[in-house]
């Protein structure tokens, strides 16, 4: 069962670049990886990583933008599985600043092949910096090499099937990746795509927590979009999504709400490790346009 890697980066090609080696020492091998930019200077210097191979790896530019990047790789990868069956082959998304364990592809397979109807597995997750401070290399390998003990996370504890996965690593059988693409209404950095991608995915079959397949989210602020624009997408993604019915209105609700508490509170205390001020702006700025009776992911667009 082949097994092919999507990473969609922006803004910070160094840290890119540290999830490429990783890659190729696989316990199993990735038969081929898609780096895909929005412009050359998002992925600079891969070609000339030790573990490149351009019989391997494939470095593509796309229209800026989460959705549209990781359309773009899975565009590209329905020409390298065109003769195929789709489901014998899967894809993994990671973020760029995911640091996985040295078997993770391995586990996944593992998990495709023992369950047929399986159509989605997503990972344990040791630390997440996008919860606090970010993580940085040496700190990601140690929690890995159990050096360090794991942060409490949702994505931990037994195997079990859930209703949606964790973008920053996740994947899906070709019977959805082959045809199924994320919604380029959510720009930027997309926030939510990865609950709309899944929910879909999950009327074709179960999706699964599958606690072997190990790794760090680093959470690395740079590349980011800027605070003002994020914090409008925490409003407006999810009220469109819950709109679509792929994000239930109790979860919306309160991802809406914890977002907010979460933005006032850091910007009362100061914390400059995140723009919670801006994301503050944003979220007021989509409350406004709510109320007005225009509020709408792609309404981001027009703001700076």
């Amino acid at each position: 069962m082949n097994a092919y890697v999507i990473v969609a980066t922006k803004g910070r090609a160094a840290i890119a670049k540290e999830i490429l080696g990783s890659l190729r020492t696989q316990s199993h091998p990735v038969a081929h990886i898609l780096f895909v930019g929005s412009e050359p200077a998002d992925v600079a210097g891969l070609d000339s990583h030790p573990a490149y191979s351009p019989a391997t790896v494939s470095v593509l530019l796309s229209e800026a933008g989460l959705t549209k990047q990781r359309n773009a790789g899975l565009e590209r990868l329905a020409a390298l599985t065109r003769d195929q069956d789709p489901r014998h082959w899967f894809v993994v998304f990671f973020d760029d600043d995911f640091r996985l364990a040295t078997d993770w592809v391995a586990h996944c397979r593992a998990a495709f092949l023992d369950d047929p109807q399986l159509v989605g597995v997503g990972g344990t997750v040791l630390a997440d910096g996008i919860t606090g401070e970010p993580i940085t290399e040496a700190q990601a390998r140690d929690f890995i090499e159990a050096r360090r003990p794991p942060m409490k996370h949702t994505w931990s504890g037994a195997r079990r099937d859930v209703p949606d996965l964790y973008g920053c690593n996740m994947a899906y059988r070709g019977t959805v990746a082959g045809t199924d693409r994320f919604d380029p209404a959510l720009p930027f950095y997309g926030w939510l795509e990865d609950v709309d991608y899944s929910v879909k995915a999950s009327r074709q079959g179960p999706l699964r927590y599958v606690p072997e397949c190990r790794g760090v989210h680093m959470g690395a602020s740079s590349g980011r979009t800027s605070g003002v624009r994020f914090g409008y997408s925490q409003i407006a993604n999810p009220l469109y999504l819950i709109r679509k019915r792929t994000l239930p209105v109790q979860k919306g609700g309160w991802t809406l709400v914890r977002n907010m508490l979460s933005n006032g509170m850091n910007t009362l205390l100061g914390n400059r490790s995140r723009d919670y001020t801006g994301r503050l702006r944003g979220n007021l700025m989509a409350l406004r346009d709510l109320v007005r009776g225009h509020c709408h992911p792609t309404r981001v667009t027009g703001i700076q």
